[in-house]
């Protein structure tokens, strides 16, 4: 057990990624610390755990120590990768003369007369390994196995190349197959799918060039997150899936329940869930003797941590039960959502753009050939439009100064313009694609009627410290406030939006024991992925869509 235990921490131990410098931030400003970049790890994987040097032999297994069972775990070993090989500005040229063993999927196998070129990628990059086997090569006899999709082990040495879409490729000596695959009902083929058609084999769309070029962006732009936040002195706060409050206050939620028993055949009869005397649903017979549900938003429960340690952020899994079959919805989404204590909607603001640029920087510099992918098939000038964000200042202006901007235009929009209703979408885009010319833009100081309870109350009465971040493409991609710090007026709005106390007594305490000025915002992280790849359908920026009437894989 103990063994395992121990393996299990060094197959979570991080992997050491080079770190970008700041950008700088002019209009609004967020300090940035910064730590020396970490040594890359060292090492290859043991021969069958993961691509490795092929001529480099395992190392022994340290001695069990005397008079104990067994033997001691083997060195964790850093796999050496397609990316490693071709990823550097010589596109592998110093590796030619190297001997090298990978592992990964075959994309395409074309067979001529003498020679046959194998593509493999193992995902670590958009880039494949091309392989080229003769009759001499050894395993040859199993290359009618050697179909797509399959996985195979290749062993070989590397050579300059003499085609003309990759600088080196493999000089196979050996080649294994691991996992057949059928070629005939494989779904995914060398000609291009729809995305449509590849939402419904979600389990294998990420063998595909673009989905895998999605992979590895979102996961560049969660390790950015952290090291953001982290950078920054934030303490990441793991906040609760299931909840017993609403934080929108919009009643769009999942209950969490085991009154309906799965054990019956077909399920609970209605005849056999608890009831009230007055017909309703008896909760106290209910798993936690109460309405439960799936949260909406991790930020209340980041409140409370950010009262005791300042600057915290979560960063998990969120859930809404909305009837919408939008390209811009899902029912579950992740969501990332700081909190500073002793701060106002200025220090919020700042935060939100200086994290914005940080993370837009870092996938522009550490995700360069999947990001030219993305501009050259996906949106022609998103590498030019990421780097407006990076590059240009953002600004802000007021609710009511947007709402005079956009009657000013006299466009026709598809829903109207009035002071006191809600931006959509298209009023945000004109905003910051044609009023404001590409430009980043922060509108604040919202109605407080069309805002959530917990938001601070400004002076004039009227509108709350709220704010929304908009970018172009996109619209809303952040928004946020300076959350309400004062007792009397937290209670006040709680009883204009009809919202039990009771539900919220640990919220409010808050303000009873040494509340302080604090500020926050939410970014859904789904929509930063398709803000940063100019993917259309939120669908397609997380692994594995959860949308009305489909809860597949």
């Amino acid at each position: 057990m103990a063994a395992a235990a121990a393996a299990r921490l060094l197959r979570l131990a991080p992997r050491r990624l080079q770190v970008p410098k700041a950008s700088p931030i002019a209009a609004l400003s967020f300090p940035l610390q910064r730590t020396a970049p970490l040594a890359a790890a060292s090492g290859r994987r043991q021969r069958f755990c993961a691509a490795a040097h092929a001529s480099t032999p395992a190392p022994a297994p340290a001695a069990a120590a005397t008079g104990a069972a067994g033997e001691a775990v083997g060195e964790f070993r850093k796999r050496l990768r397609v990316a490693d090989v071709k990823g550097g500005e010589d596109e592998g040229a110093a590796w030619v003369g190297k001997e090298l063993a990978v592992r990964g999927w075959v994309r395409t196998c074309r067979a001529q007369r003498t020679v046959t070129f194998v593509e493999v990628n193992d995902g670590s990059c958009l880039s494949n390994m091309q392989c080229v086997l003769t009759p001499d090569t050894e395993g040859y006899d199993q290359i009618d196995s050697v179909t797509i999709g399959a996985s195979v082990l290749v062993e070989g040495v590397v050579a300059s190349s003499q085609g003309s879409k990759q600088k080196v490729e493999l000089k196979v000596s050996k080649i294994t197959v691991i996992g057949k695959s059928d070629p005939t009902s494989f779904p995914i083929q060398k000609k291009r799918a729809s995305r449509e058609f590849l939402r419904t084999v979600a389990h294998l769309r990420p063998r595909t060039n673009t989905f895998g070029a999605v992979a590895r962006v979102r996961n560049a732009l969660a390790y950015a997150t952290h090291k953001f936040f982290q950078d920054n002195g934030f303490v990441w706060v793991s906040s609760p899936i299931i909840t017993a409050s609403d934080c929108e206050g919009a009643g769009e939620q999942f209950y969490v329940t085991t009154l309906l028993s799965n054990s019956a055949e077909g399920g609970s009869l209605l005849k056999d869930i608890p009831a009230t005397k007055d017909g309703r649903v008896d909760w106290s017979q209910d798993f936690f003797c109460k309405p439960a549900f799936l949260t909406v938003s991790g930020q209340l429960n980041g409140e409370t941590y950010a009262s005791a340690l300042s600057d915290i952020y979560t960063f998990g899994p969120t859930f809404r039960a909305e009837n919408s079959n939008t390209a811009r919805h899902l029912a579950e989404f992740w969501m990332i959502e700081p909190e500073l204590a002793f701060a106002d909607l200025n220090d919020d603001m700042a935060c939100a753009t200086a994290y914005l640029q940080y993370v837009v920087k870092y996938i522009l510099e550490n995700c360069k050939e999947d990001m030219d992918f993305f501009n050259t098939w996906v949106e022609k000038g998103i590498i030019d439009r990421l780097n407006d964000v990076v590059e240009k200042n953002f600004i802000h202006l007021s609710y009511t100064d947007a709402v005079e901007l956009l009657l000013g235009s006299k466009k026709e929009f598809e829903f109207p313009v009035k002071w006191g209703l809600d931006l959509q979408s298209e009023h945000e885009r004109y905003i910051t694609e044609v009023a404001l010319g590409g430009r980043p833009v922060i509108i604040r100081d919202y109605p407080k009627e069309i805002k959530a309870f917990y938001m601070r109350e400004n002076d004039d009465g009227k509108t709350v410290a709220a704010m929304d971040l908009l970018v172009p493409r996109v619209g809303e991609l952040i928004g946020g406030s300076q959350r309400e710090e004062r007792l009397d007026y937290l209670e006040a709005r709680l009883d204009e939006q009809n919202l039990n106390k009771e539900s919220y007594w640990w919220y409010l305490d808050l303000r009873r024991y040494g509340s302080v000025p604090h500020a926050g915002f939410g970014l859904g992280f789904e929509r930063l992925v398709q803000f940063a790849t100019g993917i259309d359908n939120i669908r397609d920026a997380i692994p594995f869509p959860r949308v009305p009437g489909s809860a597949e894989f």
